[in-house]
């Protein structure tokens, strides 16, 4: 009997392509912010692309967190809307030259991320539905509640499923 019913129970997850359900992956780490972090602008958006999921811990690669850095810069700082080539410029003089397909695909991997959009040319933080698009804190809050909210709602209703059975 408790062999059937193992066989039964694996047999249905076994059914169940679990790699066809998700939808996407959003990778967040809780980071402790020291005072070490945020002594220089580098370490700051290290951290940054740390605690997004942008880069994973150890990874010695600078080229998304300098297409990162310059998203931060053009979006909250200067209020503009980069090109690719305003984008290239920004990284060539404050990190080192990147080629142009590098750059290219770390602003997909973001894009990718629901962290950046583009249109016509443009790139910016993916835009919140209200106030200004320039404002970190507007901007902060929207990523969180349009990324969390969802997932959250949809443990609530499996949770409530399970409390229904």
């Amino acid at each position: 009997m408790v062999k059937t019913l193992y066989l039964l129970l694996k047999g249905v997850a076994m059914e169940l392509n679990e790699s066809k359900l998700i939808e996407r992956e959003i990778t967040l780490r809780n980071l402790r912010l020291t005072k070490e972090v945020t002594e220089t602008r580098r370490s700051t958006v290290r951290w940054l692309a740390l605690s997004l999921g942008v880069i994973n811990p150890g990874e010695s690669r600078l080229s998304a967190v300098a297409v990162l850095d310059a998203m931060f810069h053009f979006q909250f700082k200067q209020h503009v809307d980069p090109s690719v080539e305003e984008i290239s410029a920004y990284i060539s003089a404050s990190w080192e030259p990147m080629n142009e397909k590098t750059l290219r695909y770390h602003l997909l991997q973001l894009k990718k991320a629901n962290i950046v959009n583009n249109s016509g040319g443009k790139y910016y933080f993916l835009a919140p539905p209200t106030g200004d698009k320039y404002d970190e804190a507007n901007w902060i809050n929207n990523y969180f509640n349009s990324e969390i909210a969802p997932i959250k709602d949809k443990i609530a209703a499996a949770v409530k499923e399970l409390k229904n059975r």
